[in-house]
């Protein structure tokens, strides 16, 4: 009996282990980079945030009402106040010489008065204005009314345009397009840069738009030192590519007699549809989904942004997440959950 039971030990340890496999490792959670934190100027405007009280007040001191709309961790926020609101002497000289300039945070909850006399908190009343991007800069007349609202940065030269058209009074005779275009038209009309997935013309919006890819227009104009920036990076980046090969892309010249046919099937040039689209900045790209404007980039945005507002649309995002911050938020979260490193500033 021994002997068996020496012999049964001696099979058993012979044998091979079948042990069960080890779960594999979830991937390391990427890196998050490029947010930026800033301090608010001192000369901005200490407000109780009755914005009924703020227009009186500017008013009287013969200044309008400037809305800062910002968001912690913001690199364009801080890009805004660190190169325009500090470091440029002409934005910070003329901006209070003639306004009352008063920061609000997007997801902020101190409590705000609106115009018709209706309570919020920051958030609340920054998501009934619709303020998707940060910086969002709202401008008030001497009535409560919003003349002019810029989504996005733009750099001290292009923001004393914007500055001056809301100080000199300038939407009473045109919109701040017409405005814009006066100092930014170039000269000499050169070619556009060039894309593999541009669409080629004649360009009917209104049967894209019936198809089942979303339509994304970009708006463009030679002699243009961010159009060329755009290309030569953000268009360049292989996620950039692979979330734009969903969408029907077209490429005007905002100044080009180009005819085209809109989603809704007017018969138009680019210039006649840029203007009436109050396309100001270039580049700037226009978002359709089924022949209605979902979105648009219209300011100074870096990759992943640019990336985010594309798939914004393309996912169908927008409809389930009516924040566009959200949604970026929860993008980032999944891009990071695979490992991969997010970059705002990239």
């Amino acid at each position: 009996m021994r002997n068996l039971f020496v012999f049964i030990v001696i099979l058993t340890l012979g044998l091979p282990v079948f042990a069960a496999e080890a779960p594999a490792a979830a991937p390391k959670r990427g890196e998050f980079k490029g947010a930026h934190f800033v301090d608010m100027p001192s000369w901005f405007k200490q407000s109780f945030l009755d914005v009924r009280a703020d227009v009186e007040e500017a008013t009287e001191s013969g200044k309008r009402l400037m809305l800062y709309f910002h968001q912690d961790g913001c690199p364009y926020c801080a890009k805004l106040v660190n190169d325009n609101f500090t470091q440029s002497r002409e934005v910070v000289s003329y901006t209070q010489q003639h306004f009352d300039v008063i920061d609000m945070n997007m997801w902020g909850d101190r409590s705000v008065v609106d115009l018709d006399g209706k309570d919020y908190n920051e958030k609340t009343y920054a998501a009934g204005l619709k303020v998707w991007f940060t910086p969002t800069i709202l401008f008030f007349n001497e009535q409560g009314k919003v003349i002019l609202r810029i989504n996005g940065y733009y750099d001290p030269a292009k923001f004393m345009h914007v500055l001056r058209y809301v100080a000199e009074k300038h939407e009473t005779r045109m919109t701040f397009a017409e405005y814009y275009q006066q100092f930014t038209t170039p000269k000499v009309h050169a070619a556009l840069n060039s894309e593999a997935f541009f669409s080629n013309p004649p360009y009917d919006l209104a049967s894209l738009s019936k198809g089942e890819r979303p339509v994304a227009v970009f708006f463009e104009q030679s002699g243009c030192s961010e159009c060329d920036r755009m290309h030569q990076t953000t268009l360049k980046d292989p996620d950039t590519l692979a979330v734009i090969n969903g969408f029907h892309v077209i490429q005007l010249d905002r100044h080009a007699d180009t005819p085209l046919l809109t989603p809704t099937g007017e018969k138009t040039t680019a210039r006649q549809w840029a203007d009436k689209l109050n396309i100001a900045y270039a580049p700037s790209v226009v978002l359709f989904d089924g022949g209605k404007e979902v979105i648009r980039i219209e300011a100074f945005l870096k990759t992943f942004h640019v990336q985010s507002v594309f798939d914004y649309v393309l996912s169908g995002g927008y409809k389930t997440e009516g924040s566009f911050q959200r949604y970026i938020e929860h993008r980032a979260g999944r891009i990071r959950a695979t490992g991969k490193t997010v970059d705002l500033w990239k």
